[in-house]
């Protein structure tokens, strides 16, 4: 079903390790079994409507606005900006129309479209390829993939595969589930030489063994679900994408395939709207954005997954800091500094060294004594709470630390911004009574609206994840905990889903995803109560009966890392940052350079009241310009030989368009207002 729903215009991938919780044992698992929609409350934040679960994508109309035209510039340089108009490959989106997609979870036809392409793709590959072998071909997010064994393709190739598909989708041939032995499936695989098939047959431990063929021409191994027959697949809903090298197995030890990827939708409408979202998602692309914007970058001459931040970005990142401590500090949190290794023996007590080796750097001799780079912050936030005894009357204990980890990923895993191998978490923890868990839950909850709202985020997914089989702490604990995070859920008047069983073995969590300007959601924020560490590291407090106890430590992140944030940020915002968040504000553009004396002085004056200001010369004022619109600057001030004479400035918004001539002082107090009312000029 295609559904357009209007929009206003709004300023506003499973998480990867550089988004996951300070906790080494964080988990993200997602097995949604209960609603639970609170009484209706007031609040900011918009929830997401959970089912039947969607994908919300947003195609965008292009807005013209006002450009300085090079004729007008001739004529009047100074008050050219209002003399013509100008598509520009960046503009400012101002309406947008949603289009809701349905998923595999919410549209089973989809789910049996997209298994059945994958067996259709490979029945045409070995149709056009006859000596190609198939290994696995599942469905995915947004449509299957199948990997063979078979010589490098070339975008020619997927075009020869895509057209048989669309012959045998023509004949509609019919899916036929059949049941055989395990004997009966190994004859069948052997007679027609595929290793890989005799390979996944000794791995499937169910019996019977279940074959779908397509007519009586092409079979594979297979559990299904399918459509009836080819024909009930439209074939111009269905792309194939591209194709990538794949190891067997994920084992860059066994063969290298060749893996293709494919798109299949329910109607071509679908499909088209899925496209533009691809297109749209690739003109946001932080890595390009991050080197055109010149905001960070990644050098292979230091190693992969390290960034390094470029002066615009790291502003960008200062800003978020210094939002972030302000806030922390308003909130009653103690900020701290720890450092970014320590002797492997805190690693042991911690348990990282057992539940998270595999993504910790190798460690280091010093002195005869081992130590480890740090990949989470937790065990040092406990050993300065351990730095003094503790009585009842302390709590709660507020500690917070923007922590830069390091953990070790695959080349292959990391990309840009969103998965790295050194990242900055903004961490913190705090530590109280079992009676105080709600109230910090509810106080973690409105510091995550106050800073998501400062970043345009309004909409959300909340998950509540519950105690697993195997798990930690008593029944009690986990009752209590539990119905507190549920109850500071409930007062804020958030939707959320239940995770039953989902929760980790150390204590249960509160996960949220926020929706940027496509629809995508980003795992940011997670709360998690923890009764392992303190268990493990022994800390404890004297109670009012002068009896020792373990007070309780609850885990959490509201951004996550700020390099993943900062790649999202660049995403939802493709690169125009409102004017608050900006790298450079304004520009100063004189049309010639007999007003550049005027213009450093305009300059000089903005920066002294605390505008992110640059001047810029050496080009003709249209090429200025452009610049300008390339590097999605917010605010134009051009001066020509009438703004010296009046000592003003000739503005232009990348947002408002022309704003006219006005005094330099008043120019100033239009930014600042806007800064702090979070608004653009």
């Amino acid at each position: 079903m295609f559904v357009l729903h209007k929009m206003a215009s709004s300023a506003s991938a499973s998480a990867s390790a550089s988004s996951s919780s300070c906790h080494p044992l964080f988990t993200s698992s997602f097995r949604f079994s209960t609603t639970h929609s609170p009484s209706s409350s007031s609040f900011l934040f918009k929830p997401i409507s959970y089912r039947p679960k969607i994908q919300s994508f947003y195609l965008f109309k292009k807005t013209r606005y006002r450009f300085f035209s090079p004729a007008a510039v001739a004529t009047d340089p100074a008050t050219a900006v209002a003399a013509d108009d100008r598509n520009l490959s960046d503009e400012v989106i101002k309406e947008a129309e949603k289009v809701v997609l349905p998923t595999n979870e919410s549209s089973n036809t989809l789910l049996r479209i997209r298994h059945t392409c994958a067996h259709v793709m490979a029945m045409a590959v070995q149709k056009v390829f006859p000596d190609a072998k198939v290994t696995i071909g599942p469905w995915i997010e947004h449509g299957f993939y199948y990997d063979f064994d078979i010589e490098p393709l070339t975008d020619k190739d997927l075009k020869k595969i895509k057209k048989e598909m669309d012959r045998i989708i023509g004949r509609n041939l019919p899916l036929i589930r059949e049941e055989v032995t395990r004997d009966e499936a190994e004859k069948r695989i052997t007679a027609i030489n595929e290793p890989y098939k005799l390979e996944i047959l000794n791995s499937i431990k169910e019996e019977p063994i279940t074959i779908y063929h397509i007519g009586n021409e092409w079979w594979d191994l297979c559990a299904g679900p399918h459509v009836e027959t080819t024909g009930n697949i439209n074939r111009r809903a269905v792309q194939l994408e591209s194709v990538a090298g794949a190891y067997w197995r994920g084992d860059v030890n066994k063969p290298m395939l060749q893996r293709i990827y494919g798109t299949a939708w329910e109607s071509e409408e679908q499909l088209k709207a899925y496209l533009h979202f691809k297109e749209e998602a690739k003109r946001r692309d932080h890595r390009r954005l991050g080197q055109d914007l010149d905001l960070f970058s990644i050098k292979d001459d230091a190693g992969g997954g390290l960034v390094f931040w470029h002066p615009k970005g790291a502003v960008v990142r200062h800003i978020i800091e210094d939002l972030w401590k302000k806030v922390h500090t308003e909130r009653g949190y103690d900020l701290l500094y720890t450092p970014h290794v320590a002797k492997a023996d805190l690693w042991s007590i911690s348990g990282h060294l057992d539940f998270y080796k595999e993504n910790m750097y190798d460690q280091m001799e010093i002195e005869e004594e081992l130590y480890q780079l740090r990949p989470m912050n937790c065990p040092y936030h406990i050993l300065i709470y351990k730095r003094k005894p503790h009585s009842y009357r302390d709590f709660p204990i507020r500690v917070a630390e923007l922590g830069t980890v390091y953990r070790y990923e695959l080349s292959g895993s990391l990309h840009g911004l969103f998965r790295v191998r050194g990242f900055t978490q903004d961490d913190a923890h705090i530590f109280c009574l079992e009676d105080q868990i709600k109230d910090e839950i509810k106080g973690i909850l409105d510091l995550t609206e106050q800073m998501l709202l400062q970043f345009g985020f309004d909409k959300y997914e909340v998950n509540l994840s519950t105690r697993p089989e195997k798990a930690v702490g008593d029944d009690d604990i986990w009752v209590k905990a539990t119905g507190a995070l549920k109850d500071a859920l409930d007062d804020k008047g958030w939707a959320y889903e239940v995770d039953e069983g989902g929760g980790a073995f150390y204590g249960p969590k509160i996960d949220l995803k926020i929706e940027d300007a496509l629809g995508r959601k980003w795992q940011c924020s997670t709360i998690q109560v923890d009764f392992n560490l303190p268990q493990r590291f022994d800390i404890t407090y004297i109670d009012s009966n002068s009896e020792k106890k373990r007070p309780i430590m609850i885990h959490r992140a509201v951004l996550g890392s700020l390099e993943r944030f900062f790649g999202v940020l660049i995403e939802h915002y493709a690169g125009d940052f409102p004017l608050w968040l900006s790298p450079i504000q304004a520009r100063i553009l004189p049309v010639t350079d007999t007003q550049l004396e005027y213009c450093k002085d305009v300059t000089e004056k903005m920066k002294a009241s605390g505008i992110r200001v640059e001047l810029c010369t050496g080009e003709r004022l249209p090429k200025l310009i452009r610049n300008a619109e390339k590097q999605k600057i917010p605010l134009m001030a051009v001066v020509g030989p009438k703004e010296v004479e009046t000592q003003s400035v000739t503005v232009r918004s990348r947002f408002g368009g022309e704003l006219g001539t006005m005094a330099v002082d008043d120019f100033i107090s239009k930014i600042k207002e806007a800064v702090d009312n979070r608004t653009s000029v």
